[in-house]
């Protein structure tokens, strides 16, 4: 299900504005043409992310995990950088997005979105 928490995402609106963010996002497409229509969809949203200052870092597709444990691969991985929360805001209510965005929700059968900030210690 594509859809955002409301407390979550309350939460990260309400923090520090001055710093970029990248979101991760983790893919999982409809086995029947979500691939294709997410295609759509990142046609249709590079425009728009660019408008508000956005990009896309990396675009790639998901190898066989790894690890072991209850882990499960995903077809992709895209990370965004925005210039601030306020700007994916803005894009996340401008009705443009909306537009494409319901063509990229019906692409996946499952997503994660995880808000990175930039550390000062890398470990």
């Amino acid at each position: 299900m594509v859809a955002f928490s409301p407390a979550a995402f309350a939460d990260f609106l309400t923090t520090n504005d001055d710093t970029a963010i990248v979101m991760l996002n983790l893919l999982r497409f409809d086995p029947d043409g979500g691939r294709e229509r997410h295609l759509e969809y990142l046609k249709m949203a590079e425009p728009i992310l660019d408008r508000f200052g956005a990009k896309i870092l990396f675009r790639g597709d998901g190898l066989p995990v790894l690890t072991v444990g209850d882990t499960q691969g995903w077809d992709a991985v895209l990370l965004v950088q925005y210039p601030n929360r306020t700007a994916f805001k803005a894009m996340v209510d401008d009705p443009e997005y909306q537009a494409a965005f319901q063509v990229g929700k019906s692409a996946l059968r499952d997503i994660i979105l995880q808000p990175l900030k930039q550390s000062a210690n890398l470990m």
